[in-house]
């Protein structure tokens, strides 16, 4: 069964504490700046959001690395950046409509989330439940449950 992160952001709160897991779990120090997994702050409206790689389908970081960097994890289905072969021409960077690979200057390579293996720190470090690894089958399940709330569908109190 493949799984993927799913990211509520309803739920989150803007603690940091995936982008602290991430860098934690990546490079050993508690650094947001190095972390593959970013909140962004939407300051005029208060709301915060964590977005990393979806891992699409369709990779398109995959597909324009011209050095075959980004190769597809079998047990995880996360598309993995190999630093050794990665020569840091920053073309996936520019093919990622979402803005999820970045260059780390330092390395002269590019990071994205590669789900830590199988188990991500960031949905391990959430305490509101804002990012979790689920059944890539069912990342629509919070909201058709929500829909359903809507329609009076909640279980009753006991």
């Amino acid at each position: 069964m493949q799984k993927t992160l799913h990211l509520d952001p309803e739920k989150c709160t803007g603690c940091l504490q995936c982008e602290m897991a991430c860098s934690f779990e990546n490079y050993a120090v508690y650094a947001p700046s190095k972390s593959r997994i970013k909140v962004f702050d939407f300051h005029h409206t208060g709301r915060k959001v964590p977005y990393t790689c979806t891992q699409c389908d369709e990779a398109w970081c995959l597909h324009a690395c011209p050095v075959e960097a980004i190769t597809i994890d079998g047990a995880t289905g996360a598309k993995i950046v190999n630093e050794t072969t990665c020569v840091g021409c920053k073309v996936c960077t520019i093919s990622c409509p979402f803005g999820t690979i970045n260059y780390v200057q330092e390395t002269g390579k590019v990071q994205k989330c590669d789900l830590c293996g199988g188990e991500p720190a960031c949905a391990e470090a959430c305490p509101t439940g804002a990012i979790t690894y689920v059944d890539a089958n069912w990342t629509g399940l919070n909201k058709m449950q929500a829909w359903a709330d809507k329609l009076g569908n909640q279980n009753a109190a006991a």
